[in-house]
C-alpha cells in the first residue's frame, strides 16, 4: 500500500529578503536565512512522519543516515536539530533587525593549524592554561574559538544530550554559521540524494562560504551507514530491502517530497524579530 506523508497545516513563510516596512535584508543573511528555513520546515515534517512511517519498509532510506531504528533516538536527534535551526534563526533575524549583513567564513582543517606555543606562565587576573581557553576580556567567548577550548568540547552527533535554549544561542553566535548548518544537517537526516539539486547546491555554498566541513559531513553519513548496517545484520530475515542510493521516487514516497521543494511547515513570523544578537 502506498503511503503519504501528513498534509502540511500551515502556509509557506513570505520572500525573506523582505523585512518589516519594506526593509530590505542583505543578500547574504537572506540566502542563510532561506537554507535555514527550509532545513526547519523539513525536521518538523521529518520528525511528524517517523512515528507514522518507522514500521515501513521503505523507511530504512531514512533510518540509514540517522544510523538506527530506533525511534526515540531519530526524535532526539531530530528535536536537537529543529532546536538548533530555531537557535540560528532567531541569530540571523536579530542581525537583520539591524542591517548587519554576514561576513564569509572558510573552514580550515584544525590538522593544517600551526603547532601552539608553549603554555606561559599566566600573569595575575589571567586565566590558568586550559582554564577557559577560549574567553576574552570580561569572560565573553571568541568567536569560533569553540573547538579548541577544553571546556566546550566540539559537536559529538553521537551524544544524545539536547542543549538548553540559552545554550544554542551561545554556540550560534560563537560558532561559524557554516558549522551550525553542519549540525542540523547532521541531526535532521540531510544527505544530497535527499535533496533537490539547487537546494544541495545552496547548502554546499552556505559549508564552503561559513566554516562548513564536507569532510565532516561525509563522515559521519559513513559512520551512521556502517552503524545501521549493524544493526541489520541482526536481523537478516527480517529487512530486505535496498536502502542504499535509493531513486527520487523512493525519497519522495517516504518523505513526501525532496528537501528544497516542499513548502515551509511553520512560518516564522515576523522577519525582523527582536532576539539577542
Amino acid at each position: 500500500m502506498e503511503h503519504t506523508a501528513p498534509p502540511l497545516t500551515r502556509p509557506a513563510t513570505t520572500d525573506p529578503t523582505q523585512g518589516r516596512a519594506g526593509r530590505t535584508v542583505p543578500e547574504r543573511l537572506a540566502a542563510l536565512l532561506h537554507v535555514v528555513r527550509v532545513l526547519l520546515g523539513h525536521g518538523r515534517r521529518l520528525a511528524e512522519t517517523v512515528p507514522h512511517r518507522i514500521a515501513d519498509v521503505e523507511f530504512a532510506i531514512v533510518a540509514g543516515v540517522c544510523g538506527t531504528y530506533t525511534m526515540p533516538t531519530i526524535l532526539v536527534r531530530l528535536q536537537r536539530g529543529i532546536l538548533r535551526a530555531m537557535a540560528l534563526e532567531r541569530y540571523l533575524l536579530a542581525r537583520a533587525a539591524k542591517g548587519r549583513e554576514i561576513g564569509f567564513v572558510y573552514y580550515k582543517d584544525p590538522r593544517e593549524r600551526m603547532p601552539a606555543k608553549p603554555a606561559a606562565k599566566p600573569r595575575e587576573g589571567e586565566p590558568a592554561s586550559g582554564e577557559a581557553a577560549s574567553e576574552g576580556p570580561g569572560g565573553r567567548a571568541k568567536p569560533g574559538d569553540d573547538e579548541r577550548a577544553p571546556k566546550r568540547p566540539s559537536f559529538d552527533p553521537d551524544d544524545l544530550r539536547i542543549p538548553t535554549p540559552e545554550e544554542l544561542d551561545a554556540e550560534v553566535r560563537r560558532r561559524p554559521v557554516g558549522r551550525t548548518i553542519l549540525s542540523i544537517c547532521m541531526d535532521l537526516a540531510v544527505i544530497p540524494g535527499f535533496c533537490t539539486g539547487p537546494f544541495w547546491n545552496q547548502i554546499s555554498d552556505t559549508l564552503m562560504n561559513y566554516g562548513g566541513s564536507f569532510t565532516t559531513l561525509f563522515k559521519m553519513r559513513e559512520h551512521r551507514a556502517t552503524s545501521f548496517q549493524k544493526e541489520r545484520d541482526k536481523k537478516p530475515d527480517t529487512w530486505g530491502f535496498a536502502w542504499r542510493h535509493p531513486p527520487l521516487e523512493t525519497v519522495r514516497q517516504v518523505l513526501g517530497y525532496l528537501i528544497g521543494e516542499a513548502p515551509i511547515v511553520d512560518p516564522p513570523g515576523p522577519l525582523l524579530a527582536t532576539a539577542p544578537p
